[in-house]
């Protein structure tokens, strides 16, 4: 039986990597059951800015697979890591450095969720101004609205949560944000692997999806000037010791203030356009935490606050983080 393996990787573009993907036509036995079904690949690291053109072979990993949502049937999407011909990681493999420090730091029992938040548009207008045909109201009465005129794209949103789940993704659920047609959906909680491995799957399905209605969907960091909200990448993280206990925290906020210029440098593209202090964020340039402050850099939940253990959540990231960078950075800075 032949079937269609989607492989997704990302690229080597600057400042932000882009998603690339491609079909390979794959020889099975029934469905496909583990990695070892799936063969490595290789692409032209030319036209995507990982390699020249006189030396342009690079090579698909396959480090994971997933029901593919959009073909249905039993083809599949397959994550993959880029790789030299030689074997060697390829300098853009940002998820092998991910990699390696999970496999250092495994036993301190590191659990992320991350908040994806994206703008929806329609060719290079935002889709709330391209479907009123004018400037929107302003932001009030769309933060987890219901009805028209407050929400759009509600069809591309809920076919994305419909895919997410039968890829069997760490989907953890939706909501509208404070911009007309942002919205977000959560990732997680989960290993650090694997909350950033569903989620360039999940953006790949949403930009796949998208095709279908016209809809492009913006990680912009501020994709709309003016007075309206920015789009982050909320990341939540504990470890085994916070989950136990608070009395952990004071020190983990400290290592954080330290490192905080080093976290902002890797913490997305236009980040000192969105953390203006404005629209519920911390200025770029200053560090603070607080307990259900969402104007701070670091937020301790209120329940968090109350039970004395649990998680805290960075605001600082921005929608078009590359995740394995960011969740290396955290991991670093409260290990090392």
């Amino acid at each position: 039986m032949k079937i269609k393996a989607e492989y997704i990787w990302l690229d080597g573009t600057k400042p932000t990597p882009q998603i690339r993907s491609k079909t390979k036509i794959l020889e099975v036995n029934g469905i496909v059951e583990s990695l070892e079904d799936i063969p490595v690949w290789g692409f032209d690291g030319s036209s995507t800015n990982q390699a020249e053109g006189h030396s342009s072979d690079c090579v698909l990993r396959p480090i994971r697979f997933y029901k593919d949502p959009v073909r249905g049937g039993d083809h599949i999407l397959v994550l993959n890591e880029v790789e030299l011909p030689n074997g060697d990681i390829h300098s853009s493999n940002t998820r092998s450095d991910l990699r390696e420090l999970v496999e250092k730091y495994g036993d301190k029992g590191f659990k992320f969720g991350i908040e994806q938040e994206y703008t929806l548009f329609k060719g290079d207008v935002p889709l709330a101004w391209a479907e009123l045909g004018k400037e929107p109201k302003p932001q009030g009465p769309y933060y987890c609205a219901v009805g028209a005129g407050k929400i759009f794209g509600r069809h591309l949103v809920e076919k994305h949560i419909d895919a997410c789940l039968e890829a069997d993704l760490l989907f953890d659920g939706i909501n509208w944000e404070v911009m007309p047609g942002q919205s977000e959906y959560q990732i997680g909680p989960g290993d650090p692997l694997k909350v950033a491995d569903d989620l360039i799957v999940a953006r790949y399905l949403m930009d796949r999806l998208g095709e279908d209605y016209g809809i492009t969907v913006s990680l912009a960091a501020k994709p709309k000037e003016g007075d309206w909200n920015g789009a982050g990448a909320h990341t939540n993280f504990s470890t085994k010791a916070m989950m136990q206990s608070s009395e952990v925290f004071e020190e983990v906020l400290e290592k954080l203030k330290t490192h905080h210029e080093e976290h902002i440098t890797v913490y997305g593209d236009g980040i000192e356009k969105r953390l203006t202090g404005k629209h519920e964020t911390c200025p770029y340039t200053k560090f603070r935490h607080g307990v259900s402050d969402r104007g701070a850099s670091i937020r301790v939940p209120w329940r968090v606050a109350k039970e004395g253990k649990g998680y805290l959540e960075d605001r600082r990231p921005c929608a078009n983080i590359d995740p394995y960078v960011v969740l290396s950075r955290l991991i670093k800075t409260i290990s090392e």
